[in-house]
């Protein structure tokens, strides 16, 4: 190789060398769930109060990765598309104002708290996933609630809730206008249950 050549080769690398070592920035859309139900289980207010506690989850929707699948038995993550907190972190305020809403309780608290309230609502998390393994496409969501009361530590009722909603189009931005949608639906039967059994 000529002295020349070796000078030609040096130059290209470094014209190019931005390219090949500097690092690829890929921006990431981030989404919200902050949907709640536009009709409400009315009811007369009661001296009861009620304790929201932030909703445990399955392992893998402890994370703002949003979470899909394409075959059965497989989740996967968007690498360009996240929720802007986890579920279970955008999920407590929504359960809080939806409830409030009812007028039932005399006041509904988010924890942390330290007082003493009537009742207390733990949920879980169990399934938040765009299913790309059906035709039309859906979103799945899944929770259990556990109404306790908390004077005489009793589980006064549970129940599992699911819902799911089809996907106007297979992309991740359907996937959360389902989502939305789906926790709307959702969180109209977590006050019905709680109503109907905060006796």
């Amino acid at each position: 190789m000529t002295v020349r050549t070796t000078i030609r080769a040096l130059c290209i690398l470094s014209l190019s060398g931005c390219t090949l070592f500097s690092p690829v920035h890929m921006d990431t859309k981030t989404y919200a769930l902050s949907t709640i139900p536009d009709d409400f289980p009315m009811q007369r207010t009661h001296a009861a109060t009620l304790l929201v506690l932030v909703p445990e989850s399955a392992p893998a929707y402890a994370t703002p990765r949003m979470a899909y699948s394409s075959q059965k038995y497989q989740i996967a993550y968007f690498s360009q598309n996240e929720w802007v907190a986890t579920p279970a972190q955008m999920l407590q305020p929504l359960i809080v104002e939806t409830l409030q809403r009812t007028h039932y309780f005399s006041e509904v608290l988010s924890s942390p708290f330290f007082g003493r309230p009537t009742f207390s609502l733990r949920t879980e998390i169990i399934e938040l996933t765009q299913d790309f393994s059906s035709d039309p496409a859906v979103l799945r969501l899944t929770m259990r609630c556990y109404l306790t009361r908390e004077t005489s530590h009793q589980v006064v009722a549970t129940k599992e809730l699911s819902t799911q909603e089809s996907l106007s189009e297979r992309n991740p931005y359907a996937g959360v206008v389902a989502a939305n949608t789906a926790a709307a639906r959702l969180l109209r039967e977590l006050s019905r249950f709680v109503v109907e059994h905060a006796h």
